[in-house]
């Protein structure tokens, strides 16, 4: 008789990309296999990476992970590396928590005690029982410490990472990263309070990656990969329309303190792509939401929406310049030249710029351990020096992504340079803001005093 485990679907699927991928294969359940601990044990000896679960109840897995299950009945087990994490459902969704440990599991009468310090932190009790310390507990943020009945117990093998887990290591200090970038840009005020949202504009050649940041962007707030702006590969640009999208922090969520605005491609041939003549109405916040764009004929002061007097939160605060990372040495000169007409307006009216170098193949690479500063292979290094050389930008300010254009599931890797890009746009929108001219941030300082 096939034995099944108690993890839902989701419940996998998510263990699986918190460990990379990885593929889950069921090697022991006490309820088929029997509650003693030497017989899981010996089940489950030299199988390499497990993950052992203790199911609290319907709602609540605690589980650690061992590189293997050897020589515990020995007195003088070395303390190893051992994840530790809880798997909570609340209000329908999933809530991870994670921690590292060097721990020292031993079979100690007929238990499985796994000790930190010669402090017993975790134990597997006769009799479908677990007892977890208050340090365990308060880390996981579980409401209980102590000993506890469990519903069944679980031994997997983890396939397709190492056995030293530092393959695990990397993904959790990831995850860890990847939340204090979220937690940055959630508590993101611009400059000043001058106004309530960043406007960024999304500009480059057709099919750069433009629609799928944005799309990017949305997925990791709302926690799945979406795809609201339609994107292609097309010769011709998929984008017809101007879109200002605002980015909801969750589906329900308040809207994000930034608006990514998503421009037609520019095209090399003449007539063909964004009109040139409208990059300055969209800079001074003279272009609507929905504009309907004509690569011959730009919008103008006698169009029924034109906005004709735009203040400080109608205009562009910061520019993105989207080119593919892979198609830079390849830009023809009419393109080369569109690129920097358009740069020459954004100097103009001096507006902040970064640029976006997307379709990055292994965005593992391109971080340093730390994930504080990316790592400049020959190849990327290449590229950065020659959108440098072309447009002028600082090195600081050439950013590396890869969007979630065919990706079904998020990955803790990218999203972290999906959200330091987005980071560094934001914080390079507050230079622009910090430099206005002390009569405009007065008059919006004067406008924004309540009447008296």
């Amino acid at each position: 008789m096939e034995v099944t485990t108690r993890l839902t679907w989701n419940d996998e699927n998510h263990l699986r990309k918190l460990l990379g991928n990885a593929s889950l294969s069921l090697l022991y359940k006490s309820s088929v296999h029997g509650g003693s601990i030497e017989d899981m044990v010996e089940r489950c000896s030299r199988q390499g990476c497990t993950i052992t679960m203790a199911y609290i109840d319907y709602n609540m897995i605690v589980a650690f992970m061992l590189g293997n299950y050897i020589n515990l009945r020995e007195s003088s087990t070395e303390p190893n590396d051992s994840l530790w994490f809880s798997l909570q459902k609340k209000n329908d969704a999933t809530e991870i928590e994670t921690l590292l440990l060097k721990t020292a599991p031993k079979i100690i009468d007929e238990q499985l005690v796994c000790r930190l310090s010669k402090t017993d932190i975790f134990i597997i009790c006769r009799d479908n029982k677990i007892y977890l310390d208050k340090m365990i507990t308060r880390n996981l943020k579980l409401k209980f410490y102590g000993h506890r009945q469990y519903l069944e117990c679980e031994v997997f093998r983890v396939e397709g990472i190492k056995d030293n887990l530092d393959d695990i290591k990397r993904i959790i200090k990831a995850r860890e990263h990847r939340n204090r970038l979220l937690a940055d840009i959630r508590d993101y005020k611009p400059y000043a309070d001058l106004v309530s949202e960043i406007r960024i504009l999304l500009v480059g050649p057709i099919g750069s990656g433009k629609s799928s940041f944005f799309n990017s962007v949305k997925s990791i707030f709302h926690g799945h990969v979406t795809g609201q702006a339609v994107v292609g590969s097309d010769i011709t640009s998929i984008t017809e329309r101007y879109r200002i999208y605002s980015v909801k922090d969750g589906k329900n969520g308040k809207s994000l303190p930034f608006m990514l605005c998503d421009t037609m491609g520019l095209d090399g041939a003449e007539g063909a792509g964004l009109c040139m003549d409208d990059i300055p109405h969209i800079l001074k916040g003279c272009m609507p939401d929905r504009y309907q764009f004509n690569s011959r004929k730009p919008i103008t002061p006698e169009h029924s929406t034109f906005i004709t007097s735009p203040s400080l939160k109608d205009r562009i605060h910061c520019v993105a310049y989207v080119l593919d990372i892979n198609s830079i040495d390849n830009l023809s000169s009419k393109m080369l030249a569109k690129v920097k007409q358009v740069h020459k307006e954004v100097l103009n009216c001096g507006i902040a710029y970064v640029a976006l170098l997307t379709k990055v193949d292994d965005c593992s690479e391109v971080l340093q351990d730390n994930f504080l500063n990316m790592s400049r292979s020959m190849t990327s290094q290449s590229q950065v020096m020659n959108v440098h050389k072309m447009l002028g930008i600082p090195i600081s300010n050439i950013l590396m992504v890869g969007n979630y254009a065919s990706d079904l599931e998020l990955d803790p890797m990218k999203d972290i340079l999906i959200l330091s890009a987005l980071r560094q746009m934001l914080r390079a929108a507050d230079d622009f803001l910090e430099d206005l001219p002390l009569e405009e941030t007065g008059a919006i300082e004067r406008a924004l005093q309540p009447c008296i």
